[in-house]
């Protein structure tokens, strides 16, 4: 029984990895901590939902659709409640998301209830030796690569990319070199927002989801930056595959009940022996 829940729990962390890679990107650029980062993860799962039920798109076609309204939103969240406090004290912007959260929670309850939904798709199982993998987490699997592969190429090969890696340094420096820092901060929070969606999309594959869902997985991400790094996008990702690899092993041992303690117990164990996590530097 360990060896096929190991498995799951790698393939599902990968999809963990792209939802804490968001939460470590906008942190990264801004020292912005977005604790609206759940509800769009929800709102990534109801689109897929949306588009396969009402629409009969493939859910992977919809992604798509989902990584562009994704982007869209966040740059619009950035504009409406994040640019006007980017420079205060850091509880003004933990408020401001906080506002945004509760906005989105409040609405999208209103639209959608808070009924279980699920997206019944089913391409079947890939034989493993004596183990069987879904489809569904396999490919939720490589596109979480994908997107991580793309993402860096755009950060270290493209000219909006290596804006946002010198505003990331030096955003005071980087404005005296022309860069309008101001709609390059705009689009890493899209980016961010973008990557939460992109994994809300993938987990609604294989899990019911209500729109309260994406608290969880917005928890999960705050464990996976601290675990990789704060900061660090590939922290993020390789924490997400320790996340997911945990999750398969616990259940094995004991009830699944102990899964999210003993997350929270790795999360502080790494706060008190290494703050600044596997990757992330001690400054």
């Amino acid at each position: 029984m360990l060896v096929p829940s190991l498995m799951d729990g790698l393939l599902l962390g990968f999809v963990y990895g792209i939802a804490a890679m968001g939460l470590s990107l906008i942190w990264g650029v801004m020292d912005v901590i977005n604790l609206a980062h759940g509800p769009i993860i929800a709102l990534g799962m109801f689109g897929i939902y949306l588009g396969f039920t009402g629409l009969g798109l493939n859910p992977y076609l919809m992604l798509i659709l989902v990584i562009g309204g994704g982007l869209l939103l966040g740059v619009l969240i950035y504009w409406v409640a994040v640019h006007r406090v980017i420079n205060a004290p850091h509880l003004s912007t933990l408020l401001a998301t906080f506002a945004v959260n509760m906005i989105i929670i409040g609405i999208a309850t209103a639209i959608f209830t808070t009924s279980p939904r699920n997206v019944d798709f089913n391409l079947g199982g890939f034989p493993v030796g004596p183990i069987t993998l879904p489809w569904t987490r396999i490919l939720a699997a490589l596109a979480s690569v994908l997107v991580t592969a793309l993402l860096y190429l755009f950060l270290y090969q493209t000219r909006p990319g290596k804006a946002i890696r010198a505003v990331s340094d030096n955003r005071a420096a980087a404005e005296l070199m022309g860069i309008p820092t101001s709609w390059i901060l705009a689009l890493a929070f899209g980016l961010g927002t973008m990557l939460a969606a992109i994994s809300g999309g993938l987990i609604s594959t294989f899990f019911p989801f209500t729109i309260l869902a994406g608290s969880s997985y917005e928890l999960k991400s705050f464990v996976i930056c601290v675990l990789g790094g704060l900061g660090n996008p590939l922290g993020a990702l390789i924490g997400g595959l320790l996340l997911g690899a945990l999750e398969g092993i616990i259940p094995a041992f004991m009830e699944t009940s102990w899964v999210p303690v003993l997350e929270f117990v790795l999360f502080v164990l790494i706060l008190l022996v290494r703050p600044q996590g596997l990757l992330g530097s001690k400054t």
